[in-house]
């Protein structure tokens, strides 16, 4: 294999069409990744060792956890992003073995028609996520939580848990949020700039 022909592989099907689904790569790939590697870590790392409930026991604290935490924010997230980028990798992978480049997309109605697909499938996706983060995580981090720990010993059923660094995981929540609305923008954009230039109204250049 040439090394023109992986210059041209890269440059021609990996990356997207438009103008803004080149940045939608850049925001989606750098920013997005990097806040929830470097900085999720940071603030949900060692939550579970902080976690603390009254009575303060080992079997206690990990019970109330595992209620309030169904699933990690860090999984969640992780696979919210490998989910999202499912739906891009299927159309470059169709576009590599069809030989399809930049212009073959953006000119050829059945390669568009398909293009525009995955990305309203991103959409769906994304705005399936938001959904279900706002119903596991909310909005908002209370620094205290109501465990019903009934369940584990019967002398006490609710039991108060606190939650470490509250403030700043509502901060992060709301970045995230703030990062899935932003996706979502950019691929409405995108479309609009796809039918755009497929009505001559923008410069294919």
């Amino acid at each position: 294999m040439s090394l023109n022909y992986i210059k041209n592989f890269y440059e021609g099907c990996l990356r997207p069409p438009t103008v803004i689904g080149q940045f939608h790569t850049l925001f989606f790939g750098s920013v997005r990744m990097f806040f929830l590697g470097v900085l999720g870590f940071a603030v949900y790392g060692n939550e579970a060792l902080h976690f603390s409930c009254e009575p303060d026991k080992r079997d206690v604290n990990l019970f109330c956890y595992n209620q309030f935490r169904p699933i990690t924010p860090q999984v969640f997230w992780a696979l919210q992003l490998v989910t999202v980028l499912v739906p891009g990798a299927m159309f470059h992978l169709y576009a590599a073995c069809r030989n399809i480049d930049q212009e073959d997309i953006l000119q050829k109605p059945t390669y568009t028609v398909f293009y525009i697909l995955s990305v309203l499938l991103r959409i769906v996706l994304e705005v399936v996520a938001f959904w279900l983060q706002s119903h596991l995580f909310g909005f908002q981090v209370n620094p205290l939580y109501r465990c019903d720990a009934g369940a584990l010993d019967k002398k006490f059923n609710i039991t108060r848990c606190m939650v470490p660094e509250h403030f700043e995981k509502t901060i992060f929540l709301i970045a995230m949020y703030t990062f899935t609305v932003i996706t979502v923008v950019l691929c409405v954009a995108e479309i609009f700039e796809i039918l755009g230039r497929r009505l001559g109204f923008l410069n294919n250049q």
